[in-house]
């Protein structure tokens, strides 16, 4: 991490500030049963940090106490693995919150988790899965063998249950990144390709496609740096920079929280370390912020804010809207 942070934090990225606070994203902990390539937050099996249950009560008290926020976003590691995940669902749709839970299907699958489907249908949880491709191969090089099969039988349980079914109100996306050091393919195309294919050769259904750019950080950034790609990937997404992007960028209106309980911009400057600056510890934590305390305030920026301005823009949501060249696939 600290080789990639201090090579991205001399930036002439664009100023920028927040909005009001719509979403609160959480990160619940960097355990997971994948080690993906291009993850970046070095999550794996052997990583032991989770957030509280302390953590949680005062997310919920700072949620009770910010009537703007209408969203939590869930994600880790496999957020799914912090024991307090159930709890927290159930308090935030207790509260009229959208839940999104970002994913990685093969949980699923998981010893102990065999009902989790069922769980996240019946509170209407929606579903924001990691597919990096539509085809095997790359999806089993990037995140490992076997866990395309795996994810193919996640998301036919979850068909099953109504996630993705026109009418059903289960939302089921599913996300793309690149192989590489490339930027993502226009989204509205790579998701027209998906459709058709997981459509026609498993039967699969889904609501929409989000596409990703790679960030140049954690365990990417690492292997860019060891293949020395750091520099062109960098250049790749400066001179795709587009300046009507700055507007939609998550940051405006979303607060990420690590698993201790502090506050960042966005979960790319949770894993450099670039936190909400507080009083106490030199980092705002949840149990001294206030919501409407942050509107309007300057956002930490770092030369990896490009990986969300570049082509047709990146962000949680998949991209912002500027399309451009015509897609190659996922598959190239």
């Amino acid at each position: 991490m600290h080789d990639t942070l201090h090579l991205l934090t001399q930036t002439d990225f664009p100023a920028i500030r927040r909005r009001g606070i719509e979403t609160l994203q959480l990160n619940l902990g960097y355990r997971c049963n994948q080690s993906c390539l291009h993850c970046h937050v070095n999550a794996g099996p052997k990583r032991t940090e989770e957030m509280t249950a302390e953590t949680i009560d005062a997310v919920l008290a700072f949620i009770a106490a910010s009537p703007g926020i209408r969203t939590i976003d869930l994600t880790g590691g496999a957020p799914e693995l912090n024991p307090q995940f159930r709890r927290l669902v159930i308090a935030a749709r207790a509260r009229g919150l959208r839940v999104i839970d970002r994913c990685n299907l093969t949980i699923l699958e998981e010893p102990g988790f065999a009902d989790l489907a069922d769980f996240l249908a019946g509170h209407r949880v929606e579903i924001v899965a990691s597919l990096p491709c539509y085809l095997e191969e790359n999806v089993d090089r990037q995140r490992g063998k076997g866990v395309f099969e795996a994810s193919l039988r996640a998301l036919k349980k979850l068909n099953a249950l109504g996630y993705g079914q026109e009418g059903s109100g289960l939302g089921l996306n599913l996300v793309y990144n690149p192989q590489g050091p490339s930027l993502p393919p226009p989204q509205a195309a790579l998701q027209a390709d998906y459709k058709r294919h997981l459509g026609e050769n498993y039967g699969i259904v889904f609501n929409e496609l989000f596409t990703l750019a790679n960030m140049p950080i954690q365990r990417f950034g690492s292997t860019l740096i060891s293949r020395g790609q750091f520099n062109a990937y960098m250049e790749l997404l400066r001179t795709a920079h587009h300046d009507d992007n700055l507007d939609q960028v998550m940051c405006r209106s979303l607060v990420s929280i690590d698993w201790q309980g502090y506050l960042y911009d966005c979960d790319f400057n949770q894993q450099l370390g670039l936190a909400i600056p507080g009083v106490r510890s030199g980092r705002l934590h949840i149990t001294e912020a206030a919501a409407i305390g942050l509107d309007g305030q300057p956002i930490r920026i770092a030369d990896h804010c490009y990986g969300c301005t570049a082509g047709q823009g990146s962000s949680c949501g998949g991209a912002l809207g500027h399309e451009t060249a015509p897609a190659p696939g996922c598959g190239r």
